[in-house]
């Protein structure tokens, strides 16, 4: 399913407010919250960082503009620091090609290894992926072992295009670096931190959104969640209905649901969670899923 019927003819106020938000929480966390607590402006920071990712994704669903390349221009300063705004947009629009969801090859976001390449691997870094497959590792260690795979696989590529888009990150992590170290009251590490943070609050959401199902639409999650986790995911909690409609703004994701909850529920064959806490109690420290795609088979590959 799709919806091309979404509001493209005006702007999105509630997503204009929260680009504001965002950076008001983050300027303020930088600049004058650290003279109250130090403490309090790394909360701010993160919080406002790992928002900013989640508008970044709304704009790459064409939000909340009809100028595509102004709702660009709001978010695209690195402020998060790891990802490129316009590599994040080009694997995440490949990831939406719903066919290949979970496929370690061919889906860009999938978090599962061929079974083939899996047996090879050295026995410290199965243990290491392991770890990063429960979802304390996948706060700890997740951010870090996701952007080194990133960085990997784009300079394998040997592609000039995309050489060029780290080049322009490098230097939006650059400015944003030379701003908090020029202006801020915030030391330069404990933005660093704020980021890797960011990033692992983010890796709560991509935890178990897809999953290894042989039907194309039992891979992507529900999540009933309406607390601060889904404020700063904008409702992107709300997975089956985003890939069913990319074009929908996050604000009437819980509705379109609502509205057609039975059928949601039965078309992703009941992949279901009532709010995060249920998630946490149950994979912080145990894996959902093993790390080799459970649906490939390991002599074969892909």
């Amino acid at each position: 399913m799709d919806n091309r019927n979404s509001r493209r003819d005006g702007v999105e106020w509630p997503t204009v407010l929260l680009i504001v938000v965002s950076y008001g929480a983050l300027v303020s966390a930088v600049m004058w919250l650290p003279l109250l607590s130090q403490g309090l402006a790394f909360v701010v920071a993160t919080l406002a960082i790992t928002l900013h990712s989640s508008l970044q994704h709304e704009t790459i669903h064409g939000h909340p503009l009809p100028q595509r390349w102004l709702s660009v221009a709001l978010v695209a300063l690195p402020v998060g620091l790891l990802v490129p705004y316009e590599r994040f947009r080009d694997q995440h629009l490949a990831h939406h090609r719903d066919t290949s969801l979970t496929d370690p090859y061919d889906d860009p976001e999938s978090g599962y290894f061929d079974p083939a390449v899996w047996h090879i691997l050295s026995r410290p870094m199965q243990l290491m992926l392991e770890f990063n497959n429960m979802l304390a590792g996948r706060l700890i260690v997740g951010p870090a072992l996701s952007q080194v795979h990133f960085v990997i696989c784009d300079l394998r590529q040997g592609d000039r295009a995309i050489l060029m888009v780290w080049l322009r990150h490098l230097a939006g992590m650059a400015l944003v670096i030379g701003l908090v170290a020029r202006f801020g009251a915030m030391p330069v590490w404990l933005y660093l931190l704020a980021a890797y943070c960011g990033m692992s609050i983010l890796k709560i959401r991509t935890y178990l959104e897809h999953q290894a199902h042989e039907a194309e639409d039992g891979r992507t999650v529900i999540i009933e969640d309406r607390g601060l986790l889904s404020l700063l995911f904008l409702n992107n909690n709300y997975h089956a209905v985003h890939h069913a409609h990319p074009d929908v703004a996050w604000y009437d994701l819980p509705a379109r649901f609502e509205a057609r909850r039975d059928m949601y529920l039965k078309r992703n064959h009941g992949y279901y969670y009532r709010n995060y806490l249920q998630i946490l109690r149950a994979y912080l420290f145990r894996a959902k899923e093993p790390v080799p795609h459970p649906l490939m088979d390991a002599d074969k590959g892909k």
